[in-house]
C-alpha cells in the first residue's frame, strides 16, 4: 500500500481501509441436527406428528409481532414482495427518501424464498413419524433500518423453524454515523467517501470497529426482530454467529476524478495483463511451489473479469469463492477483497477449546466472529499485494536495453526462433497486436487476418496462405514472450512484456525527431 501511495503521491488526498459489506449468519447449533430437534420437541411436549401444526402457529406469532412492530415504528405494516428477484435494498432506499426517514426502522418486507426446515416422515422401522431435514420455500422477513450508530442495515429472519437469521451491516455506513456523532465534515456518495476533513480520525474509527464484541452486538437485535424467541425456544438456546461474507476495502481518495479516470486506463490494462494465474493465486494467499508455480494437485480455478462499473471500470480476479478487485468511482480508487470461503487461508491460532498456554499452529481460518481480526489482517494483506503490483506501472528501463531482448534469436524447447525486427518486417504485425480491442477479448488468427489482409504483411496471399504465415508468427511472438495462449482456446493475449514493447513502438513511431532528441538530451 505504501509503495502505491508513494508512486501516486501527487494525486492522493487520503486513504481509508476497513470493512465495507459484512454479512453475518446466525443459527442455533443444537437445532441443526434432526435428532436434537426431536429431543427438543420431546422436551417441549410436541409429538412428531403435531410438529407442523405447532411450527405454523409459531410462524403466525412471529409475523404478527413483526406486523405490530412495523405499524408502531414506521406507520405501515409488512409489505409483501411477489418475487425474490426484486432488490429489497432498492425498495428500502426509495421508501427512506420518499418518507424522509433519517433514523430508525424504514420498513419490513416479506418474501417467499428458499430455506431449510424439518418435516415429519413416517418411518416403517419405528412405526411412527420421524423429523427429517429438507429444503423448502418459506416466508422470510426483511427488516431495514437506518440505525443511529450503524447506519443503513438489514436483518433477514426465516419465519419457519429453526429460525435462521442473517444480519447485513456496512462498515462505511457505520463510519458515516461515527463521523456525524463527532461533527467531522465529509462528503459521501453511496458507500464511497469523496472527502473527509480528518482522514486520520476516520481511519481510527474504522480500526475501532474490529474491537467490537460482535456476538453481543448481533444478539442485541434479537428482541427487536424475534421477540417471541424465549417463548418459542425456551430460555437455554442461543444463536451461534458466523461471518458469512466480508468485503474489505482500501480507498484511495484522489484530488480529481478527471485525473483518476485518465490513470485508470493504464492501471486496468496493467491489472488485466499481469493477472496471470500465479499472481492471482499469490494475491489470494494460495500455496505455490518454490518456483512460484501452482502445485500439480491444485484445483483452484482462476477467473478474471473486466467490466463497466457505475461511472468507472472494474477488474476482478476470482480464485474459487474469494476475489480481489480494483475499480474507480468519481474521485475514489477502491481495492477490495471479498472472502466467502475463509477456510482457504491458513492463520496462526489455537484449536477451539485449546488452552491459551499451548503454542498456536497454522490452521484454516474460521467463519466464527472470533476470527474477524484475522480476516481483516488477511484481507488488507491481499489488497496490499495487489496494490504493490500495480505500483510497478511505471518502467524506467532504457529503450535500448528492452529492444535488445527481442532483437536477438531465442531458443525454446530445443527450437531456434529468429530475432524480431520491430521497425522493419515485423512492424505491421506488432502494431496490429497493439490494438486496444485485443487487450480485453484477446486475439485470434482470424482477427489478425482481417486486420492485416490489406497490408504489405498480407501481400497478395490467399486467406489460407496468410493464415499459415500468421500461425508461424504467433509462435515467434510466443517464443519471445510477447503473447501467451489462453487455456483450451485458440486465442492469445499480450503479456506485460508485449504491452511494453507495443506501447514503446507506437510512441517512437508517432514521435517527431525533435521530440526524441529532446528526451535523449
Amino acid at each position: 500500500m505504501k509503495l502505491f501511495i508513494k508512486r501516486f503521491s501527487g494525486l492522493v488526498k487520503g486513504t481509508l481501509s476497513g470493512f465495507d459489506r459484512i454479512v453475518f449468519k446466525g443459527c442455533i447449533l443444537p437445532l441443526m441436527s434432526y435428532l436434537e430437534v426431536m429431543n427438543f420437541c420431546r422436551t417441549m411436549g410436541i409429538l412428531n406428528k403435531d410438529y407442523k401444526s405447532w411450527m405454523m402457529n409459531q410462524t403466525k406469532l412471529i409475523i404478527e409481532d413483526a406486523e405490530q412492530y412495523a405499524i408502531n415504528n414506521c406507520g405501515q405494516g409488512i409489505t409483501h414482495i411477489p418475487t425474490w428477484r426484486l432488490r429489497k435494498e432498492t425498495l428500502a432506499h426509495e421508501r427512506q427518501q420518499t418518507n424522509r426517514i433519517t433514523s430508525g426502522l424504514i420498513g419490513i418486507w416479506s418474501c417467499l424464498e428458499a430455506g431449510s426446515s424439518y418435516r415429519a416422515a413416517y418411518c416403517p422401522d419405528r412405526g411412527y413419524p420421524l423429523l427429517k431435514p429438507y429444503k423448502t420455500r418459506c416466508k422470510h422477513l426483511y427488516f431495514y433500518f437506518d440505525d443511529p450508530n450503524l447506519g443503513f442495515m438489514n436483518i433477514r429472519l426465516q419465519t419457519w423453524f429453526p429460525y435462521h437469521i442473517q444480519v447485513c451491516l456496512n462498515g462505511r455506513e457505520w463510519l458515516r454515523r461515527s463521523l456525524e456523532q463527532r461533527n467531522i465534515d465529509f462528503l459521501v456518495h453511496g458507500n464511497k467517501f469523496l472527502h473527509i476533513a480528518d482522514y486520520h480520525q476516520a481511519q481510527e474509527l474504522l480500526n475501532d470497529q474490529l474491537n467490537v464484541r460482535f456476538a453481543k452486538l448481533l444478539n442485541s437485535f434479537l428482541p427487536i426482530v424475534f421477540p417471541a424467541m424465549r417463548d418459542i425456544l425456551g430460555p437455554y438456546l442461543s444463536y451461534y454467529w458466523t461471518l458469512w461474507q466480508s468485503e474489505w476495502a482500501t480507498d484511495i481518495i484522489t484530488s480529481s476524478s478527471d485525473k483518476l479516470s485518465g490513470l485508470m486506463d493504464s492501471l486496468l490494462r496493467h491489472a488485466h495483463m499481469t493477472g496471470t494465474s500465479t499472481r492471482v493465486l499469490r494475491y489470494l494467499d494460495r500455496p505455490l511451489t518454490k518456483a512460484g508455480k501452482p502445485y500439480r494437485r491444485s484445483s483452484d480455478d482462476v477467473i478474471t473479469r473486466l467490466t463497466d462499473f457505475n461511472d468507472g471500470v472494474r477488474c476482478r480476479h476470482w480464485v474459487g469463492n474469494n476475489s480481489v478487485k480494483v475499480y474507480n468511482e468519481q474521485n475514489v480508487l477502491r481495492f477490495e477483497t471479498t472472502i466467502n470461503d475463509p477456510g482457504k487461508f491458513l492463520v496462526f491460532r489455537h484449536k477451539q477449546g485449546e488452552s491459551e498456554d499451548r503454542s498456536k499452529q497454522r490452521r484454516p481460518m474460521r467463519k466464527g466472529v472470533v476470527d474477524i481480526p484475522l480476516r481483516a489482517s488477511i484481507s488488507q494483506d491481499i489488497n496490499n499485494r495487489f496494490m504493490n503490483d500495480l505500483a510497478q506501472l511505471k518502467d524506467d528501463t532504457p529503450v535500448g536495453d528492452f529492444i535488445e531482448t527481442i532483437t536477438s534469436h531465442t531458443v525454446k524447447n530445443g527450437r531456434r526462433f529468429r530475432a524480431l525486427d520491430p521497425t522493419g518486417k515485423d512492424r505491421e504485425l506488432l502494431q496490429a497486436i497493439s490494438d486496444p480491442a485485443f487487450r480485453i477479448s484477446g486475439l485470434t488468427n482470424k482477427m489478425l487476418r482481417e486486420k492485416l489482409s490489406g497490408t504489405s504483411f498480407g501481400g497478395k496471399r490467399t486467406e489460407k496462405q496468410l493464415s499459415a504465415k500468421i500461425s508461424r508468427h504467433l509462435s515467434l511472438l510466443r517464443a519471445h514472450g510477447l503473447i501467451r495462449k489462453l487455456p483450451r482456446q485458440h486465442r492469445y493475449q499480450l503479456t506485460l512484456k508485449g504491452v511494453k514493447l507495443t506501447n514503446m513502438l507506437n510512441a517512437i513511431l508517432s514521435a517527431s525527431t525533435e521530440n526524441l532528441l529532446e528526451i535523449a538530451a
